[in-house]
C-alpha cells in the first residue's frame, strides 16, 4: 500500500521527539549524540511510514504555564493520596477501568491527554481506541457508576485545558460553546472526590 508523502515540516515534532528519546537512552544529550540521534531519525522517518503528527498551529502561553502550574500541584496531592489509600485500605480498595470518550479527534490532543492522566497517580491508561478517540483508564478507588462519572468529567477537563492552551481554533470554538459548568475545572483524583481548580 502506497502512503502519501509527509512533508518534513509535518515531521520534525515526531524527529525532535525521537532525538530526545535517542539522548535519554544514551543518557548522553552532547551535540555529537543528538546530531546522530537526528540522522537515525531521519533515517526512521523517511523507511517507515508513520502517521505525521499533526499540530494546531497555536499556542496560548498562559494556558499552558497555568496547566502546567496545576499538574505538578495535583502530582504531588495525588501522590500523598495514593499513600493514604495503600496504608488505610490496601487490598479492600474498589478499582475499575473506565472509558472515556474525548471531544478532540487529534492523536496529539488524544495522546498528550492520555499521558497526563497516566503521569497524577491513581490512574493510569490501558487501551486507547484511536477510531473513536477514547481512553481506557484504571482507576483506584472507583466503586459506582457516579464515581466513574466522576472520573469522565476530569479527564475531559483535562483535555479542555490542554486545548485551551494548544487545541485547535475549531477545538476551542467547540470548548467555548460547550456549557458544562465543572468540565474544566476538575482534574484526576486517587481518592475519587471532585478537585475544582478554577
Amino acid at each position: 500500500m502506497k502512503h502519501p508523502r509527509v512533508s518534513l515540516r509535518q515531521e520534525l515534532p515526531l524527529v525532535i521527539w525521537l532525538v530526545l528519546i535517542w539522548g535519554a537512552l544514551w543518557r548522553d544529550f552532547s551535540v555529537g549524540n543528538l546530531l546522530f540521534g537526528a540522522l537515525i531519525a531521519l533515517a526512521i522517518t523517511q523507511l517507515f511510514y508513520l502517521p505525521p503528527v499533526e499540530l494546531s498551529g497555536r499556542f496560548n502561553i498562559l494556558h499552558g504555564i497555568s496547566f502546567t502550574g496545576i499538574f505538578l500541584l495535583q502530582l504531588v496531592k495525588a501522590s500523598f493520596e495514593v499513600f493514604y489509600l495503600a496504608v488505610a485500605q490496601g487490598p479492600r480498595l474498589n478499582n475499575s477501568v473506565v472509558a472515556v470518550q474525548l471531544r478532540s479527534s487529534s492523536d496529539l490532543l488524544v495522546t498528550t491527554t492520555g499521558h497526563v492522566i497516566s503521569l497524577i497517580p491513581g490512574s493510569l491508561v490501558v487501551e486507547v481506541d484511536r477510531s473513536t478517540s477514547t481512553l481506557y483508564l484504571h482507576c483506584m478507588n472507583v466503586g459506582s457508576t457516579e464515581e466513574a462519572d466522576q472520573v469522565r468529567n476530569r479527564v475531559r477537563g483535562v483535555e479542555v485545558r490542554l486545548i485551551r492552551a494548544m487545541g485547535s481554533r475549531e477545538e476551542l470554538e467547540l470548548v467555548r460553546r460547550e456549557v458544562d459548568g465543572h468540565t474544566d475545572t476538575e482534574w484526576p483524583s486517587a481518592t475519587g472526590r471532585k478537585e475544582d481548580h478554577s
